[in-house]
């Protein structure tokens, strides 16, 4: 794989890396409800559904996910309603009571699945995956090797993300450091969610 090829995979595989998603919204919720450390450690739970994906699309499985509509559909529904079930959590949570309990509560394992769940939840990143990497790779080399590389740069690209939406969390925390602050905060969270949940479901095959 020569430089040029680097040069043009990068910036634009960092546009997707940080394009606005259910899980970037996670690592800024997550940040502002547990800490920088913590939304950054629960977003290996991210990569490691993404790295998944990329294996499939490496070994050529991932076109049995776009040949078959009931299996696309199915997952879609299944991340769609991860989504909007979060997103009533996040509606019904109680700001008054958060601020004492959510440091204790917050466990790593249990948010690492919740990002392990949305992410995989989303049939079209591993769509995402099949069309976006191929372009990168030279079909005159090793095409497992190549693979290999590219995805080893978007799992890191990704970690960059995950900790940038993290980093700016830590500065929202300040502006909703009010109990009230916190329920603007958590219901515009779910909104969102919800119009995530909304998008996923619109979505077609590729």
């Amino acid at each position: 794989m020569d430089v040029s090829t680097l040069i043009l995979f990068i910036p634009a595989c960092f546009a997707l890396n940080m394009a606005p998603g259910p899980n970037n919204l996670l690592s800024v919720s997550n940040s502002t409800r547990y800490g920088f450390r913590t939304s950054c450690l629960a977003g290996l739970g991210r990569l490691l559904a993404f790295s998944g994906m990329i294996a499939l699309a490496s070994a050529g499985l991932a076109v049995v996910l776009q040949a078959s509509e009931l299996l696309f559909y199915g997952i879609k529904m299944l991340g769609a309603a991860y989504l909007i079930y979060l997103a009533i959590q996040l509606w019904r949570a109680n700001p008054d009571t958060e601020a004492t309990t959510e440091r204790a509560t917050a466990s790593l394992p249990a948010l690492a699945r919740q990002e392990f769940l949305v992410a995989a939840g989303n049939p079209k990143a591993i769509l995402i995956f099949t069309a976006f990497l191929p372009q990168f790779v030279d079909p005159a080399q090793g095409v497992s090797a190549q693979f290999a590389v590219l995805g080893s740069l978007f799992l890191i690209l990704e970690w960059i993300a995950i900790s940038a939406y993290a980093y700016m969390g830590v500065h929202m925390r300040r502006w909703f450091a009010e109990p009230r602050g916190k329920r603007l905060f958590n219901r515009g969270c779910a909104l969102l969610l919800s119009g995530a949940a909304s998008m996923l479901l619109m979505a077609r095959r590729a």
